[in-house]
Parts: structure tokens; C-alpha cells; sequence
């Protein structure tokens, strides 16, 4: 049995109590056969999800609201978005501006990352993984919630592609050095950089981050590449 199989493993989300709203609640229901990916226990071959089979496909984790998707599957039509959230609102938003912007190049899996990455996502499939602004869980006793640790970092390496990266920012500092001890441990990638990396010019910023610059916060950019 996998290790995140349990469905009680200790998650890295805690779900929020946000109310969705009218457009979005009418998205998620009139949209989410469309364009949402059922959850499985068997793997899934994340290019035949999508009209263009041949394009490379980036999975990114925790998409929040979606704008950032969006805006990147907008600019970026030769690249397949597979992302992956928990949380209702962020995906009936998701699904709005898919539908407003005509996208065809975003799926979406409405569970939990970590289940996700082990069951579905096969090895050697993946051109990108993006995770950008993981929640931070700050205080010590909950650093076990991060996302970013160990096992799960070596089930993402396992599915990138030969020369697939591993992408991620923040704006916390000690998360960022957590991240690159983290990255830094794991076989069969290597950092192109010396530290931390420029900020890649198709990322588009994230509500988060704007918080975080008002804040007076650095942010910090992590890029690997599989070996």
C-alpha cells in the first residue's frame, strides 16, 4: 500500500470554509464533467487527457483560484495544464475562465495532491511540475503538514521526463530554505543555478505573491531539472 493510499495521512491543506459564489457554483456544476478529470486508484496518461496529445504537459499542485492557470494556458497554447485543488471555489473559478477564455489546454483533478501524484500520474510522464506559494505552514508543530518533503518530492522526480523541471516559489524565507535542503537531498535532480533561480518570464504573478511583496516579503524561485 502506497504511502498516501490512507485517505487519514496527514494532509497538507486544511479545507476554508469559503462560500462559493453564483458564477462559480454554476461552473462547477454545469462545467466539471467537461473539463474535470475523475479521481482514480489506477494510473492515467496525463497527454491523452487533452485534443493535443503531442504538447508537453505541466502539473501544477495547488492552483488556488486559478487565475494564474488560466492566464498561463492563455499564453502558452502549446502547453497542456493538468492542475490539481481541493478546494471548490478555486475550481468553479478555474472552470469559469476556461470556458470565458475558450481554453482547451487546462484539466483539472478536484483531490488531494499527494494521492494524486501516487496513484494516477504514471512514471516519466511529466514535462513540468509547478508549485507555486504552497501553503507555508509556518509554526513549527505543523511543518509535517508541508507539502514539500522527502517521499513526496521523490514521487515527483520519478515522474518528470528526462530533462523535466521541478518549479516552485515562495515567499516565505525559512520555507525557501527548507525547499532547497529538501531538493538539494534528492537523487536524479540538479539545480541549473547556483541557489536560488531568476523568477521564469512566462510566470505570471499570484494573489499570494502580491501579498507577500506588501507584506515586505523576498520572494524566492526554486527550478530543478531531472537529469
Amino acid at each position: 500500500m502506497g504511502e498516501f493510499r490512507d485517505r487519514e495521512h496527514i494532509k497538507s491543506y486544511a479545507i476554508r470554509a469559503t462560500r462559493m459564489s453564483a458564477a462559480q457554483r454554476r461552473a462547477f456544476d454545469e462545467l466539471y464533467g467537461q473539463y474535470c478529470v475523475p479521481a482514480s486508484s489506477l494510473p492515467v496518461d496525463p497527454h491523452s487527457l487533452f485534443k493535443s496529445e503531442d504538447h508537453p504537459v505541466y502539473l501544477e499542485i495547488g492552483f488556488g483560484m486559478g487565475d494564474a492557470t488560466a492566464e498561463m494556458a492563455a499564453a502558452q497554447p502549446d502547453v497542456n495544464f493538468l492542475g490539481i485543488e481541493v478546494h471548490r471555489p478555486g475550481v468553479g473559478k478555474l472552470l469559469a475562465a476556461i470556458e470565458r477564455g475558450g481554453l482547451s489546454n487546462i484539466r483539472i483533478i478536484h483531490d488531494d495532491a499527494l494521492l494524486v501524484v501516487e496513484q494516477m500520474i504514471p512514471p516519466d510522464c511529466l514535462d513540468g511540475v509547478l508549485l507555486f506559494f504552497p501553503d507555508p505552514w509556518p509554526k513549527k508543530r505543523h511543518h509535517k503538514r508541508r507539502i514539500v518533503r522527502d517521499s513526496f518530492v521523490e514521487l515527483l522526480v520519478a515522474r518528470l521526463r528526462p530533462g523535466g523541471f521541478l518549479y516552485s516559489v515562495t515567499d516565505w524565507e525559512e520555507y525557501a530554505e527548507w525547499m532547497m535542503d529538501v531538493f538539494d537531498r534528492a537523487r536524479g535532480i540538479e539545480n541549473p543555478f547556483e541557489g536560488y533561480a531568476p523568477a521564469q518570464s512566462w510566470r505570471p504573478g499570484t494573489a499570494f505573491e502580491k501579498k507577500g511583496c506588501a507584506a515586505g516579503r523576498e520572494i524566492r524561485e526554486l527550478y530543478f531539472r531531472r537529469a
